[in-house]
């Protein structure tokens, strides 16, 4: 008999609506899980206080919506009004902001109920949720017959650690190079990184303001679709954000691929690629054909050059991003003693910053530098351009396209000490965040140690519709039920 923190999202609503049981009980029942799972350290802040009251006037019905008393948790890259947001970082320890981000505040406006603010990679720098100045999340999968720790994945590691272990019915994520593909691939759940511009960026503390992009992450395709339509939708407070109609991503979800045509880029077919990822994907191409689909050859040529290009891009827009903080208006201040402004400076974000956020802006800073601008920063942009081309040629012959999400499975931490090494965890999901392009992990195996293996599924843009369509082809056909122990 499951128990209330196992069912999905869509068994909550229909339970609630039901009166199967309370919000109240719904939440209570997260919160208890929250407190016994505290070991894996997904949480940075819980909101106990928070949540029950919302749960409680769910069941008044002074709150309604589509995501009435459903318990989630919000990614702490998201301004909370009046709970702490630090984005994983010491520079920003103690900033409780008095705005609420226009994604959490649409999820709150459906009726969502807070658990807590989850931890993540430092301003979403990592794919290991190794940087987090509050402590590395952890997994809650072992490999079989062992108790070594693994790593949940990044930027969104908490968010993935939350949803696989059941303390958090959903999370929000944020994906910059596959931030939320790659930890749910990593613990087995679904998360879409919608079109660029799908989801406002307002509220949402920035890394790379050209690729940053909120999503959900959840246990099931249906469930993240369920999260996308609410957290969706035109914001005039963010000057990317996009003028177009929201459908009811859930009740368009049929799974049905008959008439579509899925390309399988030849380039993602790396020398030395594990042969337990490629029978994955081998399998899931013959689950996508048995639905329907017609299975077409692409060419994405600019592929190889997608992982230097996103390293030139992204530290530069953070190099940017992260000059605002100084010590002077909020978050961390250290003053050294008879020093200058210059030095209160130096000294807080030597202090604040960690090595990764320091590595990332020093390079920035390098290719932004005169000299150097056009010799790399516009020559990544016009490379940024071809592979947007390329993606755009592909999809005149086909309609979605179909990757692995990860090179590997979770491995143990530590194990990637070398950071050029944890950048290459990022090579199937960066090539579509350079291009703007919804994508989606979905479960879809498990390794031979009994780690969760997941397949990326790349739409045009726009197309939210047709990828999670996509997804719940290989979710059905998959069959993963696998879970943590």
């Amino acid at each position: 008999m499951p128990t209330l923190v196992d069912l999905t999202i869509a068994q909550m609503r229909a339970g609630l609506a039901a009166r199967d049981f309370t919000a109240l009980e719904l939440t209570d029942a997260h919160l208890a899980a929250m407190a016994s799972h505290r070991h894996l350290n997904a949480y940075v802040v819980e909101t106990p206080e928070i949540a029950r009251a919302a749960a409680r006037a769910v069941d008044a019905g002074s709150i309604s919506g589509p995501l009435a008393g459903i318990p989630l948790g919000i990614k702490d890259l998201f301004c909370t009004k009046g709970v702490q947001t630090t984005a994983g970082s010491r520079i920003l320890e103690g900033f409780i902001p008095q705005y609420e981000s226009t994604v959490s505040g649409n999820l709150l406006r459906d009726g969502a109920v807070m658990l807590g603010k989850l931890n993540m990679d430092e301003f979403a720098m990592g794919s290991s949720n190794e940087t987090s100045a509050y402590g590395k999340v952890i997994s809650p999968w072992h490999a079989a017959g062992s108790n070594a720790e693994l790593v949940p994945g990044g930027s969104s590691g908490g968010s993935a650690a939350a949803v696989s272990a059941r303390i958090a019915a959903g999370a929000t994520g944020t994906d910059t190079g596959g931030s939320i593909r790659q930890p749910a691939a990593f613990v087995g759940i679904s998360g879409i990184k919608p079109t660029y511009g799908r989801c406002s960026r307002w509220g949402v503390v920035a890394f790379a303001s050209s690729l940053d992009q909120a999503g959900p992450m959840a246990r099931t395709v249906e469930d993240c679709a369920i999260l996308l339509t609410s957290m969706c939708g035109y914001d005039p407070k963010d000057s990317t954000s996009l003028d177009v109609p929201v459908p009811d991503f859930a009740a368009g979800l049929t799974g049905d691929m008959r008439g579509r045509r899925v390309g399988i880029p030849r380039e993602y077919r790396l020398d030395g690629m594990d042969p337990v990822i490629a029978a994955l994907w081998d399998q899931g191409i013959a689950w996508l054909r048995d639905a329907g689909a017609t299975i077409v050859d692409v060419s994405l040529p600019h592929t190889k050059y997608a992982l230097p290009v996103y390293y030139i891009i992204a530290p530069a827009e953070a190099s940017s991003n992260l000059a605002r903080y100084d010590g002077v208006r909020y978050g961390l201040r250290v003053t050294p003693p008879g020093g200058n402004l210059a030095d209160m400076y130096g000294a807080t974000r030597a202090a604040g910053f960690g090595k990764e956020v320091k590595r990332r802006i020093m390079i920035g800073t390098y290719v932004l530098s005169a000299g150097f601008y056009d010799a790399y920063y516009t020559q990544a942009q016009r490379v940024r351009t071809l592979i947007a081309r390329d993606f755009a040629l592909a999809f005149e012959q086909c309609d979605v396209l179909l990757t692995p999400t990860a090179p590997s499975a979770a491995f143990e931490f530590g194990a990637k000490a070398d950071p050029l090494a944890m950048y290459l965890n990022d090579v199937f999901t960066v090539p579509s965040s350079l291009a703007g392009l919804p994508a989606m992990s979905v479960p879809a195996g498990l390794s031979p140690e009994g780690l969760p293996l997941g397949l990326q599924i790349i739409g045009r843009p726009m197309d939210e519709a047709g990828v999670l369509d996509a997804g719940r082809a290989i979710e059905r056909a998959a069959g993963f039920a696998a879970r943590p122990a």
